[in-house]
């Protein structure tokens, strides 16, 4: 073993793998609970260790240079290996996943695949009706949240962004369309989920904005009222399946601003299993194609 090697502790890989997760140093040091300088301070004594550079200075967001590219790979199998065998003292062996309606397709099934091969441990998925609540209450470890809201008290980890998808009655003129523009949907009645729904009407420039919104609280509900033709609304690509409702078409949108998918968790509870599960997030994140829907509401994978 080399000298520089018996210098490296896990603080040091911990604190690397965090910035580069969360491509900021604000956001790893809220995950690991300690000051930015701190941080800052920790990741320049690996660099200085190993005689490299691991993170592009100057940049915004983040970014690692080559090697330290390389080297994230090599730092996250010694962590998981660590935290496997500290996991392995532990009976706890079970990472519960809250969500509020439909996960993203195929980014959770690699991701929960990935993670529990990684650590033999399983993934439960739990569908919440108050995602926020059921974190803090400590019903659920991690969530997967679509929108760009900020919650206090919680670490957000951005994982991609998803195109949007109109939703039209089957039985509106709307649904023989090949596509529609994001400012036509702006003309027409509105169905708002007002809890855990990724389009809103601000998110429109004021001349194009809905002028009547249709509320509810639910995904169900939702769609529901698409499908009675009482509004118009947009849901992610990963959303738009094939057979998601008989009475909704789906068709393409243009000019939509794209959904920020994350996952969010408290800040004081990053432990082993946790962290090794947003590590196979991110990574599945990175690697999945991105879904979009072709008119007949057929999905399939944009190259």
């Amino acid at each position: 073993m080399s000298a520089a090697a018996m210098n490296v502790e896990m603080r040091h890989l911990r604190a690397f793998t965090s910035v580069a997760t969360h491509r900021s140093f604000t956001m790893a040091s809220r995950e690991l609970m300690i000051t930015q300088p701190a941080l800052t301070r920790t990741v320049q004594q690996l660099e200085t260790v190993l005689q490299v550079r691991l993170i592009a200075r100057n940049a915004r967001p983040v970014e690692l240079t080559d090697v330290g590219r390389r080297f994230l790979e090599r730092a996250r199998r010694v962590l998981a290996e660590f935290d496997r065998a500290m996991a392995a003292t532990s009976d706890e062996r079970e990472l519960r996943l809250g969500f509020h309606w439909v996960l993203p397709h195929p980014w959770a099934q690699l991701a929960i695949e990935r993670f529990e091969q990684a650590t033999a441990a399983t993934v439960t998925v739990s569908r919440c009706a108050d995602l926020v609540c059921d974190l803090g209450a400590g019903e659920v470890d991690v969530v997967v949240l679509r929108g760009a809201r900020a919650l206090p008290g919680l670490t957000a980890v951005h994982l991609f962004d998803e195109d949007r998808v109109a939703a039209v009655s089957a039985r509106s003129p709307l649904a023989a369309r090949q596509e529609l523009h994001w400012d036509e949907l702006g003309e027409r009645p509105l169905v708002v989920n007002t809890v855990y729904g990724s389009t809103q009407p601000e998110q429109w420039a004021p001349r194009h904005r809905p002028q009547r919104i249709v509320t509810c609280s639910n995904f169900d509900e939702w769609l529901e009222l698409v499908r009675a033709d009482h509004g118009v609304g947009a849901v992610p690509a990963s959303v738009a399946r094939p057979g998601l409702h008989p009475g909704v078409a789906l068709i393409p949108l243009v000019g939509a601003p794209s959904v920020p998918v994350r996952l969010l968790y408290r800040l004081h509870q990053p432990d082993p299993l946790l962290r090794r599960f947003l590590d196979a997030a991110v990574s599945a994140a990175h690697e999945q194609p991105a879904p979009t829907v072709m008119p007949s509401g057929r999905s399939y994978q944009r190259a």
